[in-house]
């Protein structure tokens, strides 16, 4: 039989019981759906990742304290304090390929302006912190190195907490309390958004970190050491080299574990990406079992037809009809069935994702692999589920066919 003939058959026996059909292919139409909002939400997940680690700024290494471990005791990174001033100045001296270094002091207060209150962070860089972050200002200025050295009591404040203390008045020239102590505000930051964490990267004080060490943290240790790289080429380089200048500068020598952590953008970016990969491909195996349900229901729906069908197969194989004919005729009937709740379930996912992304702001790209692998899904379950029900109708047995009814 031709198989555009089977086709029209196939349309013909679902067009008679079009609410039993839209029925069957639901949970068809329910899986496919969900595989294209998934694969575009975890799509969009990791662009958004990307962008976020980007924004932390160009070619970065972070150095932070801790990760060291002991027999009966461990820490991991920020658990301690083992960074210093020397440290930047070895690496500074010793490390090639490394263009700008700064320290970190970080802190926490109640930012306060006339009658205004608001709980943030205080980050004490250097000048050179502006550029390693790629963080310009949107009024104002940064400070400068005299000013670093001279401990001015100067800061730049995030979008966030600029609009909390002042609201649409620009802060520059005015004055904040932060710990107590009077600070001019020189300028403010432009707007960066959530970390890869989720953290609010605008809600920040930056000062120099002369003033946040003498006058507000009181410690000799630092937070934090970020590094910017001559190149992406550079950065590997610049792992190692750090590695090794600071466990010479610690006195670890090569045995025992270090008491730093090095870190890059790619590594920072992979593990903000673990957990959305992990929810990612539950979610995806949360819709596969939708279309293993639809399929299972395409199966019974198609027993059902053969059942109800049988003295007309009786009849096609007296004129002639071979059983590889019955056999063709119900599969390509499942596998129609399974390929429309497909195209359904592809078009309502394209939408869908589309809605979340208009109400949340996320980027939901649907891509052309993601609705063929929707598609081939379908289809899959079409071929395995269809295939009991047409080899069940095509070992009937002609004259028992004919008796039936």
């Amino acid at each position: 039989m031709r198989k555009l003939a089977l086709v029209r058959l196939a349309f013909g026996s679902i067009r008679r019981n079009a609410g039993r059909s839209l029925l069957t292919i639901l949970g068809v139409v329910i899986g496919v759906g969900s595989v294209v909002v998934m694969v575009a939400i975890g799509q969009g997940a990791r662009a958004e990742i990307a962008a976020r680690v980007a924004s932390l700024g160009t070619n970065l290494v972070v150095v932070t304290p801790g990760a060291i471990a002991k027999p009966g005791a461990g820490g991991g990174a920020g658990s301690m304090d083992t960074l210093t001033l020397d440290d930047i100045e070895v690496i500074e001296r010793e490390v090639y390929g490394v263009v700008a270094v700064s320290p970190v002091v970080a802190s926490g207060t109640n930012a306060v302006a006339g009658n205004a209150n608001w709980r943030t962070s205080i980050q004490g860089v250097n000048d050179v912190w502006f550029d390693i972050r790629s963080w310009p200002v949107a009024s104002g200025r940064v400070f400068d190195a005299n000013e670093v050295r001279s401990a001015r009591k100067v800061c730049l404040l995030g979008v966030t907490v600029a609009t909390a203390l002042f609201g649409a008045d620009d802060p520059v020239g005015r004055e904040v309390r932060l710990r107590g102590i009077p600070v001019e505000v020189i300028g403010v930051l432009s707007k960066k958004g959530p970390t890869a964490e989720g953290n609010d990267q605008d809600d920040v004080a930056v000062l120099p970190y002369t003033t946040v060490r003498q006058r507000m943290a009181g410690r000799q240790y630092i937070a934090q050491i970020l590094l910017r790289a001559s190149g992406a080429a550079a950065v590997p380089g610049v792992m190692t080299d750090v590695a090794a200048v600071l466990r010479e500068s610690h006195h670890l020598g090569n045995r025992g574990d270090p008491d730093f952590t090095i870190r890059d953008q790619k590594q920072i970016a992979e593990a903000s990406q673990g957990t959305t990969d992990v929810m990612t491909t539950l979610l995806f195996a949360v819709a596969s079992v939708s279309l293993v349900v639809g399929g299972i229901g395409i199966m019974n729906i198609m027993l059902v037809s053969v059942t109800e069908r049988t003295r007309e197969i009786g009849i096609r194989r007296a004129v002639g009809a071979r059983r590889s004919d019955v056999l063709a005729q119900f599969l390509v009937e499942a596998i129609v069935l399974s390929g429309l709740g497909g195209v359904i379930g592809a078009v309502g996912g394209a939408a869908t994702a589309s809605a979340v992304g208009a109400l949340t702001g996320w980027s939901t790209p649907v891509t052309a692999s993601s609705l063929a692998i929707a598609m081939v899904f379908s289809g899959v379950i079409g071929v395995f589920f269809g295939w009991v029900p047409a080899r069940y109708a095509a070992a009937l047995d002609p004259i028992d066919a004919l008796r039936h009814g």
